[in-house]
């Protein structure tokens, strides 16, 4: 009798240490999990996708196409594109980071193309739209990450060379419309017609500006890469230590598990006090039985 019960004092024991390992284990791990959620989390929402009307900047490549011939300066071709950096960073010194944020933007002769500040103070933000040399704009876009806590930063580079060949298709076909409709004008003609042919020529200039406006974007002296830049204020998150954690983890296993087994035994003394009934009510059942025999 008193091996059994040691055997099963022994089994039960350690299915309960095995049980109470498991949920500290588990707590462990989700620790650290949801901390690298909501780090990831944070911040990421793109502030400029909700804003409409942003400056477009390109750049170019040249290449050279190469033959049995010599190369020359004529026959060189441009490869049009955009690029673009988006940085997110955080900060527990904003003024001061954001000064050093505009005079770094100053040092590599860059433009601030668009601003925006929002919140309060302790809750602000401050969205930037930064225009660069495509020679400098590597050596902003690591500079500028230099500044607070970085939470996320992105590259894209989009080939833009068709649509620049297609704008300028676009002017031509324009501007031979629009001679060929001057040319028109100059002839005789009933007056509604002509006032007609003049509107038709008004509309085609309004698109050859509207064209042109376009076209603007990808001029030389317009070459810029864009830099898209959040800074938000806050205070730098502290790393949790391992000691810390095993703390949490150890108060929480031992809260769940006391849970777990006061509903257990709760449940079990439900079970045995509800076959105690039935047993009795058996009992009580039988003796009628008897008695009524």
């Amino acid at each position: 009798m008193t091996t059994k019960f040691r055997t099963r004092f022994w089994k039960t024991s350690r299915r309960l240490a095995g049980l109470f390992i498991l949920l500290f284990v588990f707590r462990l791990i989700y620790g650290y999990l949801a901390t690298d959620i909501n780090n990831s989390n944070d911040y990421s929402d793109n502030f400029f996708s909700s804003i409409d009307n942003l400056r477009k900047n390109y750049a170019s490549e040249k290449f050279a196409m190469k033959g049995d011939v010599q190369v020359s300066s004529n026959i060189a071709s441009n490869q049009k594109f955009e690029k673009t950096a988006s940085i997110k960073t955080k900060t527990s010194e904003f003024e001061k980071d954001e000064k050093t944020l505009k005079a770094k933007v100053k040092t590599y002769n860059s433009v601030i193309q668009y601003e925006q500040n929002l919140g309060q103070k302790g809750n602000r933000q401050i969205h930037l739209l930064i225009g660069v040399s495509p020679l400098l704009f590597d050596s902003l876009y690591i500079d500028l990450q230099k500044i607070g806590v970085i939470k996320a930063t992105e590259i894209t580079k989009v080939d833009k060379t068709n649509e620049y060949r297609q704008l300028n298709a676009k002017k031509t076909s324009i501007e031979k419309t629009l001679q060929n409709l001057n040319d028109l004008k100059s002839k005789g003609g009933q007056i509604s017609d002509f006032v007609a042919l003049n509107d038709k020529i008004l509309e085609i200039e309004e698109k050859a500006q509207e064209l042109g406006v376009e076209l603007g974007n990808f001029d030389t002296e317009n070459e810029f890469c864009t830099v898209k830049l959040s800074m938000y204020e806050g205070a730098t998150e502290k790393n949790i230590s391992f000691i810390h954690r095993i703390k949490v983890a150890l108060e929480w296993t031992i809260k769940y598990f006391a849970i777990i087994a006061a509903t257990t035994l709760i449940l079990a003394l439900t079970i045995f006090i509800l076959l105690l009934i039935v047993d009795k009510l058996k009992i009580i059942n039988a003796v009628r039985n008897k008695l009524n025999e």
